[in-house]
Parts: C-alpha cells; sequence; structure tokens
C-alpha cells in the first residue's frame, strides 16, 4: 500500500528540481539548467489535506488498470513528432503543427478558404498527429510512473526514461519547446495561435510522473536534467511570446489551462517567481472574473458543449489548488467576500455530474454520452475537503473513456501520482 505524504505536491516537485541541479557540475550537463533548482514528487504536488481527512487508497483502487497500462507501455516504440511531417507546416520537422479543432472548409467557396468556425464540431480531417503522438505519450509515462509507485519496479522507469528522452532530448527525433504553429487555420491563421497553447496541457502530467519516478536509478540524472532544462524553455517561451500573452490573456477555460500549464511548469523547474504569479491569478483573475455567485462558469455555460466545458474548467482549476497550495497559501480555501470559492464550484456542478439527466442546458453537440468520468475535480475536492460524497461517486465513473473528443480533454490520467 501507498503511504500518503504530508507535503505538499509543490514541494514533492521542488525537492526533485534540487537533486537535478546538485549533480550539473557534469561536462553533459544541460547549460541552461544549471539555474534550475531542484524537485521531487513531494513538494510538487501534496496540496493540504482537510484536518483528520485520508485519501482513499488510490494505488488499491486503480492498481489493475495502472498496471495493464503501464506493462502495455513497456512494449510501445518511443514517440516523436518527427515521425509525422505536417503537409502544411511552414516549419521544421522539429516543431509541433496542428490545425484549430472546430474549423471546417467554407462550403460556400470553391477552395473552401478562409475555413469557417463550427463551435464545439471537430473536424476529424484537420492535422492532429503531433497532438496524439504527445497525448500517447502523455498517457504511457504517466501509466509507467504510477507502476512505479505502486511496484518500485526500475524497468517502469527505465522505459519512462527512455521514450522522454527520444521525444524532447534526442537531437534527431526531439520537439522544439514551442507551440508558434498551433492551432492554425486554413486561408485565416496560417503560422499558429495563441489558444493553441492548449494542446500541451497534456503534458502537464509529465513533469508530475518524472518527479515520481527520479530516485529510481534506472532514470538517469542526465535526463531528469535535460528535461527540466526542456520545460524551463518551454515556460520561457509560454511567458514571452506574443502567442504565449494573447493565451494568457483570454477570458474563459483557456487562460486557466495556460496558467495551469505554467504552474506545473515552474514548479518542476523551482520558478517561484512564476508561481507567484500563478497564485495571483488564481485570486485575482479566475474566481473573481470567471465564476458566477453560484459557482457555476458563466462563459463555459455559453458554449454549445457547456457540460463538458464546465467539467474541463472546474478539473483545471481544482488541479490548481493542488499544486499551488502549501502550509502558508491554501486556495483550497481561498474565498471572495461574496463566497465564491473552488468549493463553491465544485458543490455546483457535483449534482450534474452524480445525474447527468438533471442538468439544466441543452445536451452539448458532441460526446454528450460519455461525460462524465472520473473528473479529478472529485477526488482533489473529497480529499481537500473530507466529503466522502465526492470520493465515493469519483469511485463509480468510468475511469478510461473511449471516446477521442473526450480523450483530449482530460489532462489527468494516473491519480495516484497527484494525490500520493
Amino acid at each position: 500500500m501507498i503511504k500518503h505524504t504530508s507535503l505538499t505536491l509543490l514541494t514533492l516537485l521542488l525537492l526533485g528540481t534540487a537533486r537535478a541541479s546538485a549533480a550539473d557540475s557534469s561536462p553533459t550537463a544541460v547549460t541552461s539548467a544549471q539555474a534550475i533548482p531542484t524537485t521531487t514528487n513531494a513538494s510538487f504536488l501534496a496540496s493540504i489535506p482537510h484536518p483528520g481527512n485520508k485519501a482513499p487508497d488510490v494505488a488499491a483502487i486503480d492498481r489493475a488498470r495502472i498496471l495493464k497500462a503501464a506493462d502495455a507501455a513497456l512494449l510501445l516504440a518511443p514517440l516523436s513528432i518527427t515521425q509525422t511531417k505536417a503537409p502544411a507546416s511552414p516549419a521544421g520537422i522539429h516543431d509541433y503543427y496542428s490545425n484549430g479543432d472546430y474549423w471546417w472548409p467554407d462550403p460556400s467557396k470553391p477552395d473552401g478558404l478562409p475555413y469557417i468556425q463550427r463551435d464545439g464540431q471537430s473536424n476529424p480531417a484537420n492535422f492532429s498527429d503531433h497532438r496524439v503522438a504527445l497525448r500517447k505519450l502523455r498517457d504511457a509515462v504517466a501509466a509507467l510512473g504510477a507502476a512505479y509507485v505502486i511496484t518500485g519496479e526500475d524497468k517502469y522507469a527505465a522505459k519512462a526514461a527512455e521514450m522522454l528522452r527520444v521525444f524532447f532530448l534526442d537531437p534527431d527525433t526531439k520537439m522544439n519547446p514551442n507551440l508558434q504553429h498551433a492551432q492554425t487555420v486554413a486561408g485565416a491563421f496560417p503560422n499558429g495561435r495563441g489558444i493553441g497553447i492548449i494542446d500541451t496541457l497534456h503534458l502537464i502530467e509529465v513533469p508530475v510522473a518524472i518527479a515520481a519516478m527520479q530516485k529510481s536509478p534506472a532514470f538517469p540524472t542526465e535526463t531528469v536534467t535535460g528535461l527540466k532544462s526542456w520545460f524551463h524553455d518551454y515556460l520561457d517561451w509560454m511567458i514571452t511570446s506574443k502567442n504565449g500573452q494573447d493565451e494568457a490573456a483570454t477570458k474563459n477555460n483557456h487562460s486557466v489551462a495556460f496558467w495551469l500549464q505554467a504552474a506545473v511548469f515552474a514548479a518542476f523547474t523551482g520558478n517561484q517567481e512564476r508561481l507567484a504569479e500563478c497564485r495571483r491569478q488564481f485570486k485575482e483573475v479566475f474566481i473573481p472574473k470567471q465564476m458566477a455567485p453560484n459557482g457555476s462558469f458563466p462563459l463555459e455555460l455559453k458554449r454549445t458543449k457547456p457540460y463538458a466545458y464546465s467539467i474541463f474548467q472546474l478539473d483545471n482549476m481544482t488541479t490548481l489548488c493542488r499544486v499551488l497550495s502549501t502550509p502558508d497559501e491554501n486556495l483550497w480555501a481561498f474565498e471572495l467576500p461574496d463566497g465564491r470559492s473552488i468549493k463553491k464550484g465544485i458543490a455546483y456542478l457535483e449534482p450534474y455530474l452524480a445525474d447527468k439527466s438533471s442538468w439544466p442546458l441543452k445536451p452539448d453537440v458532441q460526446a454528450w454520452a460519455g461525460w462524465p468520468t472520473r473528473q479529478p475535480a472529485l477526488l482533489m475536492g473529497g480529499i481537500a475537503y473530507g466529503d466522502p460524497t465526492y470520493i465515493e461517486l469519483w469511485t463509480k465513473l468510468r475511469p478510461d473513456p473511449s471516446d477521442e473528443e473526450i480523450q483530449r480533454n482530460i489532462a489527468i490520467t494516473q491519480p495516484i501520482l497527484w494525490v500520493q
């Protein structure tokens, strides 16, 4: 059985950063990682549990599914975005490329250009190979990390290290640390948009998995150092590029997804200044400007998939609490004078997760049947607030959706990495 720690998730990540920095005196160390502090999974991710509350035994609940996924991952060939060249990409093979989800050819134009938007309806013909590769990498590494946590077997850490090295570090196969060409739109935005940074939301589970495995002798220190350097550089691009600044300032779920990524990558690389900014965004922007007094998210309710977007937003907000909370600053307890808080957000949505038929709005235009799944908001909220009803509901929901549309909107696949 896994022993639950009182260290924050933030502390676990930060402890691992220190290990990488201490070993960086070798001539082969990646230079840009020299200034990066250290981290383990005990500081990177353990928000403060509710007094007297115990987390459920996620290791026991998920053991079979974890080992099934991890053992399948052991057989996978390494993945890389260089394995598929995007035909319309103006960049090189190491540069990530994708098309916007909801954009379709204009039937009134002979060449279909410029594409037009159909909100909530993903175009299956759009290029998504790089995003799928990124998501498959996340799936594999998270499963391998979870298996290492519950078994301690180095074979899982060794495979994860190999896959991460090929995807992010090897000169021939690495992905460059930017999303300059993400979510392009034919005839309208051919060079990428800030909105495309949401494509790397799946990567938030990678640093958490690394932090869980990095003490294994099978996970080379130089690989940890290189990965911290990659995420350091990617975070720097997110914050300084025009695309990143555009995305950071959006007024809906996109900004939450942006700052969740920033929080995880900052924790992983020891960037305290950026972590402080993430906390400020949560307290001064997300709760006061995106949440209604009843705990709903009005801008998400206006979409053609209000149920899915409400779930997506709440999951990401609660994960922010999980990553950013410390003994001195517990975001789970943060509340505005009018009562708005993440606790109210969970209380608003939970009845509709328990009984979708009670949802007061029209069904989503796509993937309605597949929601909800085991939403992280229920597990993390149940632990934080000591509410067994949330945890009980979480255990009853399906853990592994088969619908591609739902898979691309799920940031967390292995809860054990986040609540151990």
